[in-house]
């Protein structure tokens, strides 16, 4: 109490300056270059353009971009597996062909036929090929539509996310407004009680309940910074590019 009655009667205690909504006000991390009066939907992109760069650059939606590639090449080998069971050949041979003669005083015909190039294709064929390639062929076409489908989910899951901190981000920074307007109230009550002090109107004890409740507030404004700043970093983060790149040019 005696503190801050000479405080009183003697300097001033500093305090912050009431900022003004209608004046720019910048983020703790000016890095972002966002403005908090201003309403930041009009500052950064449209919601479906920062769903498009998010889809674009999120890793997940790269995984199973790859991953349905990978299923779609399955099943386009599955459906030419069939032909590793087929070769063909390709050779010449000459001279007297011993297996297909029966006289050799007589002339070789079947000897003369033998020499001399000769091709020809050889197909074997399981039963595995006869019975189960059919459904082999279903089997990788359905994990490759699965894959597809499974892009889609993930593509809708993160719009979901995205939008949850897209409007949390928004509300964060009206809810900063709010906080604001109540900081610049208590400020300018301290100032008032402490003015009043100086003249002796009020007891130190009314200027000390003044100066927490403005403390108070303060916090509070604070911890609002702080929530606006997560959420803003949460959208980065989620989008996978700088933040700059999220602005209206």
């Amino acid at each position: 109490m005696l503190f801050l009655t000479a405080q009183s009667y003697g300097q001033k205690a500093p305090v912050s300056k009431p900022v003004s909504t209608s004046q720019a006000m910048a983020l703790p991390d000016d890095k972002t270059g966002l403005d908090v009066s201003q309403d930041l939907s009009g500052q950064l992109l449209p919601f479906d353009d920062i769903y498009d760069l998010a889809v674009a650059h999120s890793p997940l939606i790269k995984l199973e971009n790859e991953t349905a590639v990978s299923l779609e090449a399955a099943y386009r080998v599955s459906k030419l597996q069939v032909l590793q069971n087929a070769n063909g050949f390709v050779n010449y041979s000459m001279g007297n062909q011993a297996i297909f003669s029966s006289n050799t005083y007589t002339s070789d015909l079947l000897g003369q036929i033998a020499n001399g190039y000769r091709a020809g294709v050889n197909v074997n064929l399981s039963l595995f090929d006869v019975f189960g390639r059919r459904q082999q062929l279903r089997l990788n076409r359905a994990n490759y539509q699965a894959a597809i489908h499974k892009k889609e989910s993930v593509a809708m899951e993160l719009k979901r996310d995205l939008i949850t901190v897209y409007q949390d981000m928004l509300t964060a920074q009206r809810v900063l407004m709010v906080r604001i307007q109540d900081e610049q109230s208590a400020l300018t009550a301290f100032r008032v009680a402490e003015a009043e002090m100086q003249q002796g109107k009020i007891e130190p004890r009314a200027l000390s309940s003044a100066n927490n409740s403005y403390a108070q507030v303060k916090s509070i404004t604070e911890s609002a910074k702080g929530e606006l700043m997560k959420n803003i970093y949460y959208l980065e983060a989620m989008v996978g590019v700088p933040l700059q790149r999220l602005k209206r040019n």
